[in-house]
Parts: C-alpha cells; structure tokens; sequence
C-alpha cells in the first residue's frame, strides 16, 4: 500500500508539472507565445520555414473522425522554383510527443525538409492529432476528455490516411514518398499492414528508428513506467484530463531560457536518457531549440499504448482489458499488427546506440518487411536521425538518392 500511494503521488506531480490539473489553455494554431532568448526556441513551423527563406504552405486535414491537423508544404527549395517536371512528392511524419518541427529545427542544410526542397522535391510536413498543430475538432472542445481519449492507434487509423489522400488530390500525383520518424514509423507499419490501397499509394517508405515491437526498450523512462502500467491507466482513467503536454509559456520558458542558464551538458542529458547517450553526433548548442519543440503534445493514452507494448512485447492494438478487449476487437487480447503484410518497399535507417529502437527489436522487424537498404549508423542514438548535424552525410543523402530516382 505505501508503494502504491508515493506511486500515485508521483503520477499526481507529474500530471500537476505537465499540466494535467493547471493548463493554460490548449493552443489551437500554430502561435506560440514569444520569449526572449534564441528566435528558433519561440518560433512556430511557418516562421522555421520562411525565416529561412523558403516558401510555405498551411493546409488543414479533417480526419474522417473529426480531427483538424495541421499540414505544412514546402513546394519548392530556394533555387529550384523553376524546375521543370513534375516535383517528387515526399511526406515527412514526426515521431512520439513531437511535431513536424522536427525536421526544421536545424540549419538548412541540416534539416531534412530544407535538404529534400533543395533537391527538387515537393515537401509536406504532417503533424498528429494532439500536437500543437492539430488541437482542433469539428465538435469537441480540446478542454475536454473526450478529444483527448485516442491512442496512435487512431494517427494509424484515421490521421494517416486522410494526410496521405489530402496531399495526393493537392498535387495530382498517385504515389507519394513517406519519411517516418520514431512514432511516424510504427503507424505507418500499422496502417500499411491492414490498408492495401493505401499502402500502393506509397512508393517508397524511408523509416528512421523504426519502431515496431518495443520489449527491449532500454530507455529508463518508459522502463520506471511498465511495473506500474495499470496502477497509472487507473489514475489517469479516474482523476486524469488525458493530455500530456507543459503548460506552452512554462514549456517555453524552462526549456528554452533555462538551458542557456543551467548549460549545454544538463540539456543535453535530458535528450540522452530518454533516447540513448552518444554526443557524438549532437549540437549541444541547439538542445535550447530542440527542447522548446519537444514535447508538442500528446495524449496520456497514447503515451500509455508504448507503456503497454514494452510490457506486453507484442505489436499490438490498444489492451483496453479483457471485458472491453471483447466487445471492441471481439477477443480477450488486442490484436497484433503484422509487419509481413507491409507490401511497400521499405528504406531502413537505423542507430546502434538507440534506447528507443533497440538493435534485437529493429532486427525482429527486418525479416518481415521489403527491406530495399538497411543504413546502419553505430554511434546514432535516437534523435540523431532527425537532429544530428551530420545525419545530413550518414541518412539525408540516401534518401534523396532514392527521392529522386538515384541509385
């Protein structure tokens, strides 16, 4: 009993620092409040882009179950406007409590939306139901529960499907190009698994630190969690509001001007336990913009499906308990999905110092799939296939080769 009341009492600290009890409101675009310090740590996905000089778009996507999200475009690099032909079409898809800053918050020729403009591709930057980009709804209020209460079960289901078939009818193209990120991996694992029709609609899918099965985990956080799984999905249940996120201003404010004034090394640590500890790669100068965007937001219950999947060691749907299991899915467990019905070519980048998407999960993964290039990087851990400085020599160019129709 006293193990489970400093369990709930953290759980409750926790909720309170993200949020959960004290919220400022839930931004419903894309302006973030402005804070001194570095421009990038209070710039928002427009400002990212056009600051550098490249032009944007802001589109909306309604889902099929009433989601808003955001859609960004970057149709062109800064001295290919003229290009004749059609452009390569490419989606670019974040990973867990992120957004589509994720490939923006570098230099340009760091940056893997700047990097895929510049050689000529027509770029789209999607963002999940949740994030700061896309905490709209036709009918429910963000305030509420009731828009909170989905899991990345439903990105799969309904956000990406609806971003894909938005951005074909845009451009007129058949196929498309997917890059996805971490999270931005397993929903299109999920999705192209059981959706045939728009999995052809993919003609390449790049997957850096794909995310599948998650039992070898390694990342201490997620481990803490595991032991306590259905203790914290009864808290949340009963007292919880279901997003997860900081409060923006506070977010802003200890992510960004703290890091200039704690330093570097304390930052940057925050990225190495949860991702895994290798320096090598990273620009510790930046950890102020990196850990501004990041988290973006999500909600409890899709923070909790991962819980779940490194408990459970399966690929799987939501575990909503016996009694709900049978009459959601018609059986007492979950059912899995199956990455050997994944038809699409698949481009596999991955880290050997990734605590996120372990080298024995990654590896389980592989088999199952039509693999076309397998790009290892030893010193990687997880973030560095989106912020590291150098991912533009050890991942980008690989995927403009294949973008763009080199070998």
């Amino acid at each position: 009993m006293p193990a489970m009341v400093i369990l709930l009492t953290t759980v409750a600290l926790i909720m309170f620092l993200t949020g959960q009890f004290f919220r400022s409101p839930p931004s419903t675009g894309d302006q973030p409040t402005r804070l001194s310090g570095n421009p990038e740590v209070d710039m928002n996905a427009t400002e990212l882009i056009s600051s550098k000089g490249y032009p944007v778009e802001s589109h909306t996507v309604i889902t099929e179950d009433g989601y808003i999200l955001g859609l960004y475009r970057i149709p062109h690099g800064l001295h290919n406007k003229a290009k004749k032909g059609p452009r390569p079409v490419v989606l670019l898809q974040h990973g867990l409590m992120a957004s589509c800053d994720d490939f923006l918050v570098n230099p340009a020729n760091e940056s893997l939306a700047f990097v895929l403009a510049d050689a000529g591709a027509d770029v789209w930057l999607g963002n999940s139901r949740g994030n700061i980009y896309s905490r709209r709804h036709t009918s429910l209020d963000p305030h509420t529960f009731e828009f909170w209460n989905f899991r990345w079960d439903e990105m799969a289901e309904y956000d990406l499907p609806a971003t894909i078939y938005y951005i074909l009818s845009q451009t007129g193209h058949e196929q498309l190009y997917y890059v996805g990120f971490s999270q931005g991996t397993a929903i299109a694992f999920a999705r192209f698994s059981e959706d045939q029709e728009l999995a052809s609609r993919v003609k390449h899918f790049m997957a850096l630190a794909p995310i599948g099965r998650v039992n070898n985990m390694k990342s201490p956080v997620f481990r803490f969690l595991v032991p306590f799984a259905d203790e914290i999905m009864f808290f949340l249940d009963t007292f919880g509001h279901g997003e997860f996120d900081f409060p923006e201003p506070f977010h802003h404010q200890w992510m960004g001007a703290l890091c200039q004034k704690w330093g570097e090394l304390i930052c940057e640590n925050m990225v190495f336990l949860l991702c895994g500890f290798d320096p090598t790669s990273f620009n510790a100068s930046r950890s102020d913009v990196y850990l501004s965007h990041v988290p973006a937001g999500a909600s409890s219950f899709t923070l909790m499906q991962w819980v779940q999947g490194v408990k459970s060691g399966r690929f799987q749907h939501f575990d909503y308990g016996e009694q709900e299991n049978l009459r959601k899915y018609g059986q007492k467990t979950p059912p899995l999905y199956n990455p050997r019905n994944v038809k699409v070519p698949v481009a596999v980048f991955r880290g050997g110092h990734d605590s996120l998407a372990d080298t024995t999960d990654v590896e389980w993964l592989l088999p199952q799939l039509n693999v076309t290039h397998d790009i290892y990087v030893p010193r990687y851990q997880h973030t560095d296939m989106v912020y590291g400085f150098d991912a533009v020599t050890s991942v980008y160019g690989h995927i403009v080769n294949i973008v763009m129709g080199k070998k």
